[in-house]
């Protein structure tokens, strides 16, 4: 992504908790420090914003022509900017050298009371204590912020979705070509497994810049486990989910999909799942606006299910539709907001999926997941792949 230098704004969160400042530290597979300084690093750097709007970033001395060119903060020091290598002989701990270089630069900016993420460093925390300063682990102020996509992360989550799209089609492809060999699906003279579906999945995915892990390619009673991954032989037959949810490599977003296919004929009660599923989803994405409770759609696909006799979570059931309606996703494949038992209400600008479910280990299970952006005045569905069952 292309950084900018439109501000960020999370003073509200520093005053609800009378901070001076918020400070992370991390590489930027922390979804929060990507997101606040777009810039790309595997090695620790630290972020700080001050309760008048100061943002600054402290990188090594090798990346800070990078972070010059590639961050939104404009604010750039160095651990050699403050002595790190001083401090290093002084305190004979490197560890202790940072902790020292991030006060030094907290002092400067006259901050005392310091707010900072849930998951922040213990040592580093302890540290700060230890030099006087008052450290307050806070809910994330950026969550919310992510959950509001602008036109240029919509952009990006499209083209990953493209990406999944081309992805699950290849998929579906290999299970239409396969034939029924004494019940197991043969692909090209060899036993179709789930294995070499995800390595098609990973292959077009690399191809269009983005990657996945734990891509889900689940056959048989095993895809009633709504996270099992899959293993082995396929069967004709029999339902196989397959959840892809890939990630742009050079701009970290998410995009997500899921479909349920089948190669051969389905039982009566696969058939029944599947369209029970089929009427969920529509149900549930019919509703998605702005201002409509996250939980009013859930409740409306579990109303469906109910209606056709499954067993839901509403009830307490373990089998049948036992997960939330969706969730949110951006820069982690499970972010604000959650389509689930919440009051929370849509806003423009969240993508979010809609997969209901069933599952019931004695029969398979049955997914469908379509990524959906909140507009203006309703939706979108940026999900192309069809929904087709039998092949």
């Amino acid at each position: 992504m292309t950084s900018t230098k439109v501000p960020i704004d999370i003073s509200k969160a520093l005053e609800s908790h009378k901070s001076d400042s918020y400070l992370m530290v991390g590489n930027s597979n922390n979804a929060d420090i990507y997101y606040a300084t777009r810039f790309f690093a595997s090695d620790e750097f630290a972020y700080f914003y001050t309760k008048d709007g100061a943002e600054t970033i402290l990188v090594s001395d090798m990346e800070k022509g990078r972070a010059e060119i590639e961050s939104r903060v404009s604010d750039i020091r160095t651990l050699q900017g403050c002595d790190y290598r001083s401090k290093v002989k002084e305190r004979k701990d490197p560890a202790l050298a940072y902790c020292d270089c991030l006060a030094e630069i907290l002092q400067k900016e006259g901050a005392r009371r310091v707010a900072v993420p849930r998951n922040f460093p213990y040592h580093v925390a302890q540290t700060l204590k230890e030099e006087g300063f008052s450290i307050e682990a806070i809910k994330s102020p950026f969550a919310q912020l992510r959950s509001r996509k602008d036109p240029s992360e919509i952009a990006i989550i499209k083209k990953v979705q493209d990406a999944c799209n081309k992805a699950m089609k290849a998929a579906a492809e290999m299970v239409r070509k396969s034939e029924d060999v004494e019940g197991v699906l043969n692909y090209h003279g060899f036993a179709l497994t789930s294995e070499m579906i995800r390595k098609e999945i990973d292959i077009t995915l690399l191809e269009h810049g983005c990657e996945a892990e734990s891509t889900i390619v689940a056959g048989g009673t095993g895809s009633a486990n709504p996270h099992w991954e899959g293993t082995g032989p396929l069967r004709a037959n029999e339902p196989i989910v397959i959840d892809i949810f890939p990630r742009s490599k050079r701009e970290r977003y998410y995009a997500d999909m899921t479909r349920t296919v089948l190669k051969g004929e389905p039982s009566e009660k696969l058939a029944d799942m599947y369209e029970a599923v089929l009427a969920a989803q529509k149900a549930g994405t019919e509703m998605v606006k702005p201002g409509v409770k996250c939980s009013d759609i859930h409740n409306t696909v579990c109303d469906v299910f109910k209606e056709r006799g499954y067993d839901t979570i509403r009830e307490g059931s373990n089998v049948g539709f036992i997960h939330s309606t969706g969730h949110g996703v951006g820069l982690e494949i499970h972010e604000l907001p959650f389509v689930g038992n919440s009051d929370v209400e849509l806003e423009e600008g969240n993508v979010i999926t809609i997969e209901p479910g069933l599952y019931y280990p004695d029969v398979g299970g049955i997914r469908l997941e379509d990524l959906v952006l909140v507009t203006s005045d309703g939706f979108e569905n940026l999900t192309e792949m069809e929904k087709k069952f039998v092949y």
